[in-house]
């Protein structure tokens, strides 16, 4: 039995958790709604105690590796509309700077035009320093993925540092070269 796939997940007050006949998960918060359909694998219970079970139908495989993750994934969504989630960045470099225009992310990275993002529906912006960025948002899946569209422009370089990080990431760093 899997460890995560069983244990209950607890709704909290102000959030209404709906659960269709085929599977679709509809999760309302003080943040915003999420939905998703899940296969049927996995039968999704909600008890009187005011929380969700994750109960799977048979011992096959790919039932097992469905019971932890459908069990994790509306727990995202529980915490997602409640809370929300934020990834931060850093950005390391002379000249590298971002700020916000409307819902696009503006950012110098030393190219010789500067980089705009447009930020996904469900997603804001945050600069509180001219080197930091803050994204933030309901989804966790789309936040992360947001922040890695953003992280790829400069990736971090082993030599220098220069580049755009996740907080509290740590580079490695190569020695240069020396001169004899």
């Amino acid at each position: 039995m899997s460890r995560i796939g069983r244990m209950p997940i607890a709704i909290p007050d102000g959030v209404t958790f709906t659960v269709t006949d085929n599977n679709v998960v509809t999760v309302k918060g003080p943040k915003g709604q999420l939905e998703k359909a899940f296969k049927n694998n996995v039968k999704i219970v909600k008890n009187d105690d005011n929380e969700v079970v994750i109960e799977r139908n048979s011992d096959l495989k790919e039932d097992r590796a469905m019971h932890g993750l459908t069990r994790s994934l509306i727990n995202n969504m529980v915490v997602g509309v409640t809370e929300g989630y934020q990834k931060k960045l850093e950005l390391n470099g002379v000249g590298y700077r971002a700020s916000i225009q409307g819902n696009k992310l503006v950012m110098n990275l030393g190219f010789s035009h500067p980089v705009e993002v447009e930020a996904l529906e469900g997603i804001t912006f945050e600069t509180p320093a001219p080197t930091k960025v803050i994204v933030k948002g309901i989804d966790k899946e789309t936040v992360g993925a947001m922040a890695a569209d953003i992280r790829k422009w400069r990736k971090p370089e082993p030599y220098l540092g220069k580049g755009i990080k996740f907080e509290g990431e740590h580079i490695r760093r190569k020695v240069g070269k020396t001169g004899k």
